[in-house]
């Protein structure tokens, strides 16, 4: 804890992706974990969503009969809403229950019509995965309102609700107003309307001072979800995001300043020196045979380089685009010589199921171009894949090409795809080098992660992250193992062209000179680690505790 604040005595955070492996908040979650573990002991409780079932249990959470066991004892939530109490099972195995709200659908409308009332929350024009969402997070508010009327409503304890995203604004709200002495963080890990636009490819910042967020919200059909976060914002006691980039879209298009708390990685989940050639090793010697099975390439150890990027399936924010013409443009350089280049896309999309016939070629050892051979998985919408058809469009076939091969991984990375099952962290070793060419990317985990994993990365300053390096560090592989590139709304190909560029040296790098890269990227995610970045939360639980003290809530 930071000197001159307020120790909280119990605190709760609240996320759709508790113990739910879906994006990168759960990386967040799960990687602050140990370290709010170690600072606060067990008064740390995380509340996820309960969307598991007997054939489908979460791998993530290991139940407990006797947690919380006073409490549960007399605990009583709405007909039919269930929790479940337990450990999620990552470094730190913090307290975490999980609520099953399908039963609070019956109050829905109710909800919604005081959410209006009180905070002018818009849920009429509400579609997807908004209602329940909303329905989750009043879930969570009822477990942390219960379990704060059974100890700690003495007027002395000072308890923290802490919500992440938009989906858990409700909650916070119902808080607000049932529970005023509970000091509210709400943090926005991207604005819904930031994220809309940029979706709808309409340029967010040549043109960010102009816009208005609840006039886009209406052209973009976002109101429901807009008006939530915004309310959610506003009423917070302490409003946070994860990078100045994001606060100055917080600012135009919410309309308040945020606290900045960036995010930070826990190594525990880094291979040791020792085991690191192992780990580099089997990762390599899974990747390699992929390739080969796919392509009938054969394909050396040590004469091929292994790229690499990976994320959400948002085709322009995440820079799938300009990673796919960027590695064509390598693909096409006249006179290169030297290693083969293999670009994987790790990218989940909606996939159908593992490509048999690649299950065969692997089980056998046939070295024989598959048809179809740029992708593992076989795919429900091949036609509407934006990735897929643009790899397509630009023939990036390899019956004339032994070496370049770009390989589409369209299925979440988690151990049992099919194909590699080795989760995504097993094959990170792997890779000689990362990109991550971000159009819009208030954090950045994948390039922190792969740093954190001695993989030089390359990225852009429209990335938290890549602001983070700029700010801290020299810029370039040798100095910190990142490259951060330029990037706007104007010069596309620039970036294109500067990727393609950056890989083109690193595959020219001697030996020396590239562990030298990889011990310099290593120790750039040392100084991203939770125990430096935690205090900029506690800053927020501090501003939180005080805004609450302010309005008579907490006697502190």
């Amino acid at each position: 804890m930071l000197e001159n604040t307020e120790k909280p005595d119990l605190i709760f955070e609240t996320s759709w992706e508790v113990c739910n492996k879906v994006g990168g908040i759960y990386a967040v979650l799960s990687t602050k974990a140990k370290t709010l573990q170690n600072d606060f002991k067990d008064k740390v409780i995380f509340i996820g969503p309960d969307i598991w079932s007997k054939d489908n249990p979460c791998p993530f959470f290991k139940e407990s009969k006797t947690l919380l066991q006073d409490w549960r004892k007399q605990a009583v939530f709405p007909l039919g809403m269930e929790i479940r109490v337990g450990r999620w099972t990552i470094p730190g195995n913090p307290i975490v229950i999980l609520v099953d709200y399908k039963a609070l659908f019956t109050y829905k409308d109710e909800l919604y019509a005081q959410m209006w009332n009180k905070f002018s929350v818009d849920s009429l024009h509400a579609y997807g995965d908004y209602d329940d969402s909303c329905m989750f997070a009043y879930a969570a508010a009822l477990v942390i309102e219960s379990i704060y009327l059974d100890k700690y409503n003495d007027g002395k304890s000072k308890v923290i609700a802490h919500f992440d995203e938009w989906t858990t604004g409700m909650g916070l709200l119902y808080l607000k107003s049932h529970m005023p002495s509970i000091a509210t963080v709400f943090t926005t890990h991207a604005t819904s309307i930031g994220r809309s636009i940029c979706c709808n490819n309409k340029p967010l910042y040549d043109y960010l001072a102009g816009y208005n967020g609840d006039q886009m919200a209406g052209e973009l059909n976002m109101q429901s979800k807009h008006s939530l976060e915004k309310a959610a914002a506003w009423n917070a006691d302490s409003f946070t995001t994860v990078s100045e980039v994001t606060a100055r879209e917080c600012v135009q298009l919410l309309g308040r300043r945020p606290l900045v708390t960036p995010n930070g990685f826990e190594q525990t989940f880094v291979p040791t020196k020792k085991d690191y050639p192992t780990r580099r090793a089997a990762a390599r010697g899974k990747m390699l045979p992929v390739a080969r099975a796919l392509t009938g390439i054969d394909l050396a150890d040590d004469d091929t380089f292994i790229i690499a990027t990976a994320g959400r399936n948002e085709f322009r924010n995440k820079g799938y685009d300009v990673f796919i013409d960027a590695m064509n443009s390598i693909r096409n350089t006249p006179g290169r010589e030297g290693k083969k280049v293999l670009a994987f896309m790790f990218v989940p999309a909606w996939v159908d199921e593992a490509r048999r016939d690649l299950m065969a070629a692997m089980k056998t050892g046939k070295c024989e171009r598959l048809e179809n051979s740029m992708i593992t998985h076989t795919l429900h919408n091949y036609s509407q894949d934006a990735i897929y058809g643009k790899i397509n469009y630009l023939g990036m076939h390899y019956a004339n090409d032994d070496h370049f091969m770009i390989i589409y991984v369209p299925s979440y990375l988690n151990g049992t795809d099919g194909i590699f099952d080795m989760p995504y962290y097993d094959l990170l070793p792997g890779l000689d080098c990362t990109v991550f060419a971000s159009y819009y990317e208030p954090w950045g985990y994948t390039p922190l992660e792969s740093i954190a994993f001695g993989v030089p990365t390359i990225t852009t300053d429209l990335a938290g992250f890549g602001q983070w390096v700029l700010d801290d560090f020299e810029n370039g592989f040798t100095t910190c193992g990142v490259k951060v590139l330029h990037r706007n709304d104007s010069n596309y190909n620039d970036v294109v062209s500067q990727i393609a560029s950056n890989v083109l040296q690193l595959l020219s790098t001697d030996a020396k000179t590239t562990a030298g890269i990889r011990a310099a990227a290593s120790a750039t995610s040392k100084q991203a680690q939770w125990k430096q970045f935690m205090k900029f939360y506690y800053e927020a639980y501090n501003e939180a505790l005080a805004n609450v003290k302010n309005q008579g809530g907490v006697n502190i």
